[in-house]
This record gives C-alpha cells, sequence and structure tokens, in this order.
C-alpha cells in the first residue's frame, strides 16, 4: 500500500461536507498547517471539528471559522480567538466544552474501541447536563462517551513511508491519540524519509495508523505570545 501523497490537497481529496474530523495541536504548537490551509481552500463546509482548541483569529483552525466551514466544535480551551466567541454566543458555531483531561481520555477511548467511560470531572456543572451519574468510591462520576472521526489529520517531526511518525517535543500533545481514533489518518511531517531510516526506538506512533502521509512546507510555527523586554 503506497501512503504517500503529493501534497495537502492531495491528501484531503475526498474530504467531504459535513464530516467529522480530528486535528492534532496545543495551541498553535502540532498543528497540521498545509491541511488547514489545504481545507480553507478546497472550501469544505458543515464540518465538526474535534481539536484541544481552536486556533487563533488568523491561523490554524480561525482560518475556516472565519469563513464559516465549521458547523460544531468539541474543544477544551478556546480563549483564544475571539471569531469563535462571537460565533458561539451568537449562535453561528455549536460548541461542545470538555474539561481537558475528559477530551484527550475520549479520543484516546476512541481509538482504543472503549466506547464510553466514567469520570468524576465536571459533574455539578453544564458539562454532566443530561449524562449518567454512577458513584464510585463515594464520589459521583458522570458517563463520557468516546469520540471518533472520519479524519484524523496530524503533524509530525519526521515519518517514514510507511507512516512511522516521530513527534517532536510537546507538538506530540493530541496528535498521537487522535492518530489512532480517525477512519483516514492523514500525517504531514517536516520530514519524510525512506522506510528503515527512522530508529524503532524513537517511533512514537507505528505507521498502521496512517493511511496518508507527506513531506509539508513553509510551516510558520507561530506561538500565541511573544515577550519582549
Amino acid at each position: 500500500m503506497n501512503k504517500v501523497v503529493k501534497d495537502a490537497m492531495e491528501a484531503i481529496i475526498d474530504l467531504k461536507d459535513d464530516q467529522t474530523l480530528m486535528l492534532g495541536g496545543f495551541g498553535l504548537s502540532g498543528i497540521p498547517e498545509n491541511c488547514i490551509s489545504a481545507m480553507v481552500k478546497k472550501e469544505v463546509k458543515g464540518l465538526t471539528c474535534i481539536s484541544n482548541n481552536a486556533g487563533v483569529d488568523d491561523f490554524g483552525l480561525g482560518l475556516l471559522l472565519k469563513k464559516h466551514q465549521i458547523k460544531k466544535m468539541i474543544s477544551s480551551y478556546v480563549g483564544e480567538n475571539k471569531e469563535f466567541e462571537r460565533q458561539m454566543l451568537s449562535g453561528e458555531l455549536e460548541v461542545e466544552l470538555n474539561p481537558q483531561g475528559t477530551l484527550a481520555e475520549r479520543i484516546r477511548a476512541g481509538g482504543a474501541g472503549i466506547p464510553a467511560f466514567f469520570v468524576p470531572a465536571g459533574y455539578g456543572t453544564e458539562v454532566a447536563e443530561g449524562k449518567e451519574v454512577r458513584e464510585y468510591n463515594g464520589k459521583p462520576h458522570i458517563l463520557e462517551e468516546a469520540l471518533t472521526a472520519d479524519f484524523a489529520i496530524v503533524k509530525a517531526w519526521k515519518g517514514d513511508k510507511a507512516g512511522n511518525l516521530i513527534f517532536r517535543h510537546t507538538a506530540n500533545n493530541f496528535n498521537q491519540p487522535m492518530a489512532m481514533a480517525g477512519k483516514i489518518t492523514i500525517a504531514e511531517v517536516d520530514e519524510l524519509v525512506e522506510v528503515g531510516e527512522l530508529d524503532p526506538n524513537q517511533i512514537h506512533l507505528p505507521g498502521v495508523f496512517v493511511q496518508r502521509i507527506f513531506q509539508g512546507v513553509d510551516y510558520e510555527k507561530r506561538i500565541e505570545f511573544e515577550t519582549t523586554r
């Protein structure tokens, strides 16, 4: 099976309106910049996006929000995006907020084939509305369902043509569990090498979880805040 595609546009060629996506990244660290740009150009709409955050106004998922391509966000931290706030408060965007650990575990569970689990986080808040509650060890827990997606789109530092991936430092974040929870996983990488060139002991994600891979270009790798003195 040849997993290598030419670029982001070829990688998302069969991405359609109204599908569910997982997009790796934490803040702006480890986000799939090339695939997000390709989705903006393709003008797919009605997307449900599962991501820790929603980028910033002019970068990351903020670019899709700006063009109203996202119908629903399933997220944790969204405080850096004014357009997200505007769309949420106006009712233009459906939002499902999760405690960050719960979001990570819902994604991990989806990749592991676990349909649901009980967790104490969120009990007594809006997060628990409409969810089953059980008591464990004298403490109430709420039932959370696992998350999967039509596409998981991730960003790695280095990968080989079989789809084996190495993430760099904190850019690992949500990328690794998301890659396991998508029906089709697309990986964009800084460096694409031949099979056998990666040290097996350094591989974070086996290629069995990756269906498409390409070497990305022109990464900005922004950070949210730049502090000078």
